[in-house]
């Protein structure tokens, strides 16, 4: 990490209903002085739009990966150059799944192959899913080599069960972004 505090985050988001609260985080994110490069995977789109994160964050939203209106740099790599923190919220089973086996199936996955800064998941879906062997094998891959996991938070789910996978809310994602990227004076505007 460089020695001044890096301002700039690329901020993934999958397909899940937590994706609803990106909005909020976004705001907090920009209001604290952080530049926020979104990264909208197909399925998000279903709960969050990408004009509303556009609005929100004041750059475009990077939807696709062999999108060339940007100019013609290669954009998985050149914004990996530009920032300090990959933080992924919500995170979903799938999203999970490809970073722990290196799929580069979209730009957000082949974003995290090419990505080199500190890396913060907020994992969000059904406590089944979140449970499953699979799932915390996962996990348990990405926390070995570095990435930082957040607790899902408990409560009542989208499907009308109660259990843990809900999305920690946006206050404590901005938190854990504030605390990963350098002390909370750095963020703070004059």
């Amino acid at each position: 990490m460089p020695d001044r505090p890096v301002r700039e985050i690329a901020l993934g988001v999958s397909g899940g209903i937590g994706a609803c609260k990106v909005p909020e985080l976004v705001r907090l994110l920009v209001k604290a002085g952080v530049g926020v490069h979104p990264i909208l995977t197909r399925n998000a789109e279903n709960f969050v739009t990408p004009m509303t994160l556009q609005v929100l964050s004041g750059r475009p939203v990077i939807r696709d990966l062999y999108d060339l209106s940007g100019g013609v740099d290669v954009e998985h790599i050149a914004l990996s150059r530009r920032i300090g923190l990959l933080a992924v919220a919500p995170a979903t089973a799938s999203v999970l799944a490809r970073f722990a086996h290196g799929l580069a199936l979209d730009f957000l996955s082949t974003f995290f192959l090419a990505a080199e800064c500190p890396v913060l998941v907020a994992p969000s879906m059904n406590t089944r899913m979140l449970l499953h062997p699979a799932t915390r094998e996962n996990l348990a891959i990405l926390r070995a080599r570095g990435v930082r996991v957040m607790e899902p938070g408990v409560g009542a789910l989208a499907c009308g069960e109660e259990g843990s996978g809900r999305l920690p809310e946006p206050a404590e994602i901005f938190e854990e972004i504030v605390r990963h990227l350098g002390r909370r004076e750095f963020w703070t505007r004059q």
